[in-house]
């Protein structure tokens, strides 16, 4: 993995953030806008790409996005964010803001 290239991408109008490897799609995170609220929903890796940290890495980059662009709050339904944002408690403000 090492001198490949990551880009985590909200692509708005497919309701989801992408991971980009070198230009090509490996995960993404679909979401929802409900008012206020940016519910995520699913999280998916490239079958072949699992277990390589992909999944934390498109996340964090997705929650990030989130702090910098929005007010808005997150809802952790994907059973994946929200074990992500357990582990990682400097993402929790995100779900009560």
């Amino acid at each position: 993995m090492s001198g490949e290239a990551y880009l985590v991408i909200d692509r708005p109008e497919e309701s989801r953030f992408v991971l980009e490897r070198n230009g090509e799609a490996v995960g993404s995170s679909s979401y929802e806008r409900r008012g206020g609220v940016i519910a995520f929903t699913h999280t998916e890796v490239d079958p072949a790409e699992q277990e390589h940290g992909l999944g934390s890495r498109l996340v964090a980059g997705a929650l990030d996005a989130v702090r910098v662009a929005s007010e808005d709050r997150v809802a952790a339904e994907c059973p994946f964010v929200a074990h992500f944002v357990r582990a990682h408690p400097e993402y929790a403000d995100l779900l009560t803001r």
